[in-house]
C-alpha cells in the first residue's frame, strides 16, 4: 500500500539548459513554474509551497572549455537545487519540481546521490544523451542524461567528486522516439541502460511497459525519480516545447504510465519541465498539465 504522501512544488525555473530561440531572446520555459503556480497548482495537488530556487542570469555564449551553454551557472544552480531538494527528502516530503528545462535533472541526481543509490525513470521524447562534442546547440537540456550517468564535463558531470549521479544501469529510459530505432547515433541509450523506446512501449502495453520499469527500479534499496519531460506528449497535445517533433504519447497512454509508476512506494519525487508559456498565449496548456497531475495520484 502507498503512504500519504506530503506532496511539496518546488520552483525551478531555469532555462540555462537550452539556446535562444533568436538572437538576444531568452527560452521561455522559464516563466513555466509561475504560470503553473498562477494557474492553481498548489491547491490542485494539495501540495505544501516549498519556494524558489531562483536561477543565476542566462547568457548565450557556449563556454568555451566545456562546450555547454550557461555550463558554470548550471553547476552553481545544481548545487543550490540539490541543497533544496535534500532538505524536503529529509523533512519526509515528495518533491514535485517544477521547471524549467531538462538541466534541473542535475540538481535531483546530485540530491538523490548524496543520500545514496537512486533509480531513475526518464520519461521524455529524446533520450538526452549527447555530448558536448556531438551537440548541434550547446544545450544542457539535452546532454542531461548524459551528464547525471557520467559522461560529460566534469564541471557538470561531477560535482563533489559525485561521479555519476546516477549508475546507468539504474535508469530506464521510457517513452522517447528519437533517436529512432533504425537511427545510429550517440544519443542511442548505453548497453547498460533500460531502453523502453516508444514503439517498443504501444507493442507490448503502455501499462504492462510501465509495470516493467518499476519492476526494475524498485530493486534499488533508496527508490527511485522521476524524470517528466512534457515533449514526451506527441504536438497536437503539447505544442508548446522547444522540440515538438513528430509522433508521441497522447494523454492517455501517459495518465496510464505516471498512474502506475507513482503507486509505487519505492517512488520518492518527480520533476516536470520543458512546457514553454510563450507558446502558448491563452495558457490552456498549463490547465491541461495541472489536471494531468492532479489526476494521477493514489
Amino acid at each position: 500500500m502507498v503512504p500519504t504522501r506530503r506532496l511539496a512544488v518546488l520552483e525551478a525555473p531555469s532555462n540555462l539548459g537550452l539556446k535562444p530561440p533568436l538572437p538576444a531572446v531568452e527560452p521561455g520555459v522559464k516563466y513555466m513554474a509561475h504560470v503553473l503556480r498562477e494557474h492553481g497548482v498548489l491547491t490542485r495537488l494539495q501540495a505544501e509551497d516549498a519556494g524558489v530556487v531562483v536561477p543565476p542570469a542566462y547568457a548565450e555564449a557556449i563556454d568555451p572549455v566545456t562546450r555547454v551553454r550557461n555550463a558554470r551557472q548550471i553547476r552553481h544552480y545544481s548545487m543550490e537545487l540539490a541543497d533544496r531538494i535534500a532538505v524536503l527528502l529529509e523533512q519526509g516530503n515528495f518533491p514535485i519540481v517544477t521547471g524549467g528545462d531538462c538541466s534541473v535533472l542535475l540538481g535531483s541526481a546530485l540530491a538523490l546521490r548524496r543520500r545514496g543509490r537512486h533509480g531513475l525513470l526518464f520519461i521524455d521524447g529524446h533520450t538526452d544523451l549527447m555530448t558536448p562534442e556531438h551537440s548541434q546547440t550547446g544545450g544542457l537540456a539535452g546532454m542531461d542524461l548524459a551528464c547525471a550517468t557520467g559522461a560529460g564535463p566534469d564541471l557538470l558531470a561531477d560535482i563533489d567528486a559525485c561521479k555519476p549521479y546516477i549508475q546507468p544501469s539504474d535508469v530506464v529510459v521510457f517513452g522517447y522516439r528519437w533517436p529512432a530505432p533504425d537511427e545510429v547515433s550517440v544519443a542511442t541509450p548505453t548497453a547498460s541502460m533500460h531502453a523502453m523506446p516508444l514503439h517498443r512501449i504501444r507493442e507490448q502495453g503502455v501499462a504492462e511497459s510501465a509495470h516493467a520499469a518499476i519492476k526494475q527500479l524498485e530493486s534499488l534499496a533508496e527508490g527511485f525519480w522521476i524524470h517528466l519531460d512534457l515533449d514526451v506528449l506527441a504536438p497536437e497535445w503539447m505544442p508548446a516545447v522547444d522540440s515538438p517533433d513528430p509522433g508521441g504519447m497522447d494523454p492517455d497512454e501517459l495518465h496510464t504510465v505516471l498512474k502506475i509508476v507513482l503507486a509505487s512506494p519505492r517512488c520518492v519525487g518527480m520533476e516536470v519541465t520543458i512546457y514553454d508559456p510563450t507558446l502558448d498565449p491563452d495558457e490552456k496548456l498549463a490547465d491541461f498539465i495541472i489536471d494531468l497531475l492532479a489526476s494521477v495520484w493514489p
